[in-house]
C-alpha cells in the first residue's frame, strides 16, 4: 500500500452526489420565438455542442429541469410559458436569452410585447445580446450548472413538500 492511499474510499454527502449528477445532465426545454432561437439551434449543433456539457434538449416540460426562453415574448405567449414552467418538476431553472426576452428589446414599445420574461416566471440567468452568440449561451449554461452544483437544502424541501402532500391526501 502506498503512502497516502485511502484504499479506494470516497466520502461525500448524498446531496453533493445528486448535485453533481444534476449538473452533468441538464435537460433543457426550448422556447424560441425569434432570431435568438436560430442562435440557440446553432449552439446545439456540432460547433457549439451543448451535449459535451451534459445538456440535452427535451420535448416535454415534465422531463426538463431548465427552460431556455429565447426571443420576443408576447403577452399571448407569456401564459403558455407560465403553463410550461408550472409543469416542470422541482428544482427548475430559467435561462433568459437575448434582449427581447430580457427586457422587450427592439419591440418594447409595442403594445403586445412583454417587457421581460421575469414578469411571468423567475429567471436564474440572463444572457444579453441581440442575438447573443453561442459562446454567451454556453457561458449562461455553465452559470446554471454552477448554481446547481452549489445548491443546498433542495432535497430536504422536496422531501418535506412530498410528505405534506401525502399527509393531506390521507386525511
Amino acid at each position: 500500500m502506498k503512502t497516502g492511499d485511502t484504499g479506494g474510499v470516497f466520502l461525500t454527502r448524498v446531496e453533493d452526489l445528486l448535485n453533481w449528477g444534476r449538473k452533468n445532465s441538464t435537460w433543457y426545454l426550448l422556447f424560441g420565438t425569434a432570431c435568438c432561437a436560430i442562435e440557440l439551434m446553432q449552439t446545439g449543433g456540432p460547433r457549439g455542442d451543448l451535449e459535451r456539457f451534459g445538456s440535452a434538449p427535451r420535448a416535454t416540460p415534465r422531463h426538463a429541469d431548465l427552460i431556455i426562453v429565447a426571443g420576443t415574448v408576447t403577452y399571448k405567449m407569456a401564459s403558455r410559458i407560465k403553463m410550461l414552467y408550472d409543469q416542470m418538476a422541482e428544482p427548475k431553472y430559467v435561462l433568459s436569452m437575448g434582449s427581447c426576452s430580457n427586457c422587450g428589446g427592439l419591440f418594447q414599445l409595442s403594445y403586445s410585447v412583454l417587457k421581460g420574461i421575469d414578469q411571468v416566471i423567475p429567471v436564474d440567468v440572463y444572457v444579453p445580446g441581440c442575438p447573443p452568440r453561442p459562446e454567451a449561451l454556453i457561458e449562461g449554461l455553465l452559470a446554471i450548472q454552477k448554481k446547481m452544483e452549489s445548491e443546498r437544502g433542495w432535497l430536504k424541501r422536496l422531501w418535506t413538500k412530498g410528505r405534506q402532500a401525502v399527509n393531506a391526501a390521507n386525511s
